[in-house]
């Protein structure tokens, strides 16, 4: 093997673990965000429910 390719091999592989980290907390903060957003759409459709069936009875 070159030896220049050797020393980026061996560079760039030290790093590989906090990169693979890196991307698995990006990866779970998106998924927690997108879960938080899809409960708090179902919390709000709830809400729409109720006031419709509320302004429905009225009429």
């Amino acid at each position: 093997m070159d030896p220049v390719l050797k020393e980026i091999y061996s560079t760039v592989l030290g790093a590989a673990p906090y990169v693979l980290g890196a991307y698995g907390l990006l990866w779970l903060g998106l998924m927690v965000y997108i879960a938080m957003g899809v409960r708090r759409t179902s919390a709000l459709e709830k809400q729409i429910a109720v006031l419709e069936e509320s302004l429905s009875s009225e009429v």
